[in-house]
């Protein structure tokens, strides 16, 4: 009913779709979304950029609306849309930016609320709002889905999954964990010691962070004390976030790596697709690379499912989204081109058509679709579910230090560099030391003994 009231006042149709024979609803459908000033964004090189780069095809075919592509790695990107932004005006009319950070420009107010384009437009029902953290509140300078503005739409859905190798649980009639001892568990049996790792951690010191806070979450920590209300008291050396680090610690041992604190994104999934890693928590958008006989050993080995949680905790995801965000210092023509084409890429249809490009999904509706009941998109149905329990940490607008920070602290200790009740102590000092500077009210718990 949505995609219909938006054509009804987009194209201004004199009769519903209901009435047209269908050959016209074909080309009424391709119409549904106006014509608009053509646009540029700037986005990332990524796993997922080819399907994305597909998909915006289709709208050029479908529409007839021009979309120009910059293209760019990760940090070069973040350089492009902070000098963009900062502006008089504005290269780039629309934005992909990573959840890393997003803080920074909705705080900063460099990007324009979705309302203040189209009081009208919503946000489909079936798009994850991942934790709610694409809603602003500029007076509480946080997230907020009651009192917050909608900043744009979910680009990519790169939330973190359980993967475990389905071939090996079957040959050690393990079953599929619903608990951390569940994984410790089954860790233990798979690992041999040399052609299998029983469990694989990303634990470099660019990332330690994002692989140790989907533990954090699920053991009831927190880097903050309540980041939606505004309090930003540091919580990172609370006892559940020790009792989550101690078995982070106990987990990679283990798993028997024998490079603990080495591990990259990069070479995690290579683990994975050579066949060294039996389990490991990771993105979803590795599942494309397991599955691609040109790059992966393992093709239709791995399966990926919902990360456990502790025995009396919670199932929580680290939210490793991207948000497509409409610049302000751009021509108001040019902004609602860029809304357009968000309208279009947030639909069910257009999502199936990401999803079979190779790119991630942003919808919680496609687990039960018919695409996920073929072979090569079974990894929907979990993504839908991690999804619903994503979390994120960067709530700041330091969110890029702050990750930095933690990530070097945590490396020391998986090296052994530092104890767990040390590293956590001094962790929480440095990221209430950077809140602080960033003239937020702050604090942190007591030290840890």
């Amino acid at each position: 009913m949505n995609d219909r009231r938006q054509f009804l006042r987009r194209a201004g149709a004199a009769c519903t779709l209901a009435m047209l024979p269908s050959a016209a609803i074909r080309n009424a459908a391709a119409q549904a979304t106006p014509k608009v000033a053509p646009i540029t964004m700037v986005i990332n090189q990524s796993p997922w950029f080819d399907g994305f780069r597909q998909l915006v095809e289709q709208y050029r075919k479908e529409t007839g609306n021009a979309i120009e592509l910059d293209v760019n790695p990760y940090a070069g990107a973040l350089d492009k849309i902070r000098n963009s932004l900062r502006a008089g005006s504005g290269s780039y009319d629309l934005l992909a930016i990573d959840n890393n950070w997003m803080v920074e420009f909705f705080d900063g107010g460099f990007l324009m609320p979705v309302a203040e384009l189209d009081p009208k437009f919503a946000l489909d029902p079936g798009i994850s709002t991942y934790g709610d953290t694409i809603y602003w509140n500029d007076k509480l300078r946080t997230f907020d889905p009651r009192g917050g503005k909608l900043m744009g739409v979910p680009v990519n859905g790169n939330v973190e999954v359980f993967y475990y190798r389905r071939d090996l649980y079957d040959q050690h009639g393990l079953k599929v964990p619903q608990t951390w001892d569940d994984v410790l568990a089954n860790a233990q049996k798979l690992n041999d010691g040399s052609r299998v790792y029983g469990f694989v951690h990303r634990d470099d010191r660019d990332s330690a962070l994002a692989d140790f806070s989907n533990y954090l979450f699920s053991f009831g920590g927190d880097v903050f004390r309540d980041a939606s209300a505004g309090d930003f008291t540091v919580t990172l050396n609370s006892p559940a976030a020790l009792r989550a680090l101690d078995f982070y610690l106990k987990l990679g041992k283990a798993g028997g790596y024998p490079t603990a604190g080495a591990v990259s994104q990069g070479q995690m999934i290579q683990l994975m697709a050579t066949g060294k890693a039996a389990q490991t928590v990771g993105i979803v958008g590795a599942w494309a690379q397991l599955e691609d006989p040109t790059k992966s050993a393992v093709v239709g080995k791995f399966e990926a499912a919902l990360i456990p949680k502790s025995a009396d905790g919670r199932h929580a995801s680290r939210a490793g989204h991207w948000i497509g965000a409409i610049a302000r210092n751009v021509p108001r023509e040019r902004q609602l081109g860029a809304l357009a084409f968000l309208d279009w890429f947030q639909t069910r249809d257009h999502q199936l058509a990401y999803t079979r490009y190779g790119a991630v999904p942003v919808r919680t509706d496609l687990g039960g679709s018919d695409l996920a009941r073929e072979p090569k998109f079974r990894f929907l149905s979990p993504q839908s579910e991690n999804s619903k329990v994503a979390k994120m940490y960067a709530v700041i607008p330091e969110a890029a230090q702050m990750s930095s920070i933690c990530s070097l602290r945590l490396n020391e200790c998986i090296i052994g560099k530092s104890s767990p009740v040390d590293t956590l102590n001094r962790v929480a000092a440095e990221v209430q030391e950077l809140v602080a500077r960033g003239g937020r009210k702050t604090g942190h718990l007591p030290d840890l003994k």
